[in-house]
């Protein structure tokens, strides 16, 4: 299970749906796994705002990964995907051909080098941080989500559904 993940997991008891202290689901006895995967800064910058940032910061300082920013990083909105190719908007504009090089550099090269840590940084805590074995405990009722083999079992026993 992805670090990730668990920013949009709550406790699925009926009792803790309007329970503030039920999100986020707290890690215990947790055995963490590292799985390098592909860079993608357009996706880190993506999910970026989606993320509850205090929930995050507390799941990852009780792994141990400390060093994450008190505040939400905020980075340039990365252009829509999808919206129109480049022949379309070439001939939306009657423009017979586009200037395809490289985007301009919009940030200084300090703030750049800055943004660039930060998001491998994300990367690695959001995206390359496994859990494989241990459980998530809900902080208001203290049921257990077993997690085994990197898989959280959510269903619940019928005597609590």
């Amino acid at each position: 299970m992805k670090l990730l993940t668990s920013n949009f997991l709550t406790c699925a008891l009926k009792t803790c749906k309007s329970s503030p202290q039920s999100f986020p689901l707290h890690f215990r006895d947790a055995e963490l796994e590292q799985t390098e995967m592909e860079y993608n800064p357009l996706f880190l910058k993506n999910i970026l705002p989606r993320l509850e940032w205090d929930a995050l910061r507390t799941v990852a300082e009780e792994l141990g990964f400390t060093n994450l920013p008190s505040q939400k990083p905020e980075f340039p909105t990365p252009p829509s995907a999808g919206i129109s190719t480049q022949e379309e908007t070439r001939e939306a504009s009657g423009d017979e051909a586009m200037d395809t090089s490289s985007p301009p550099d919009v940030t200084a090269r300090g703030e750049g080098e800055e943004e660039e840590a930060v998001l491998r940084h994300l990367h690695t805590v959001l995206l390359e941080t496994h859990v494989m074995e241990g459980k998530l405990v809900c902080g208001n009722c203290g049921h257990e989500y077993r997690i085994k083999e990197g898989i959280a079992n959510f269903l619940l026993p019928g005597h609590l559904v």
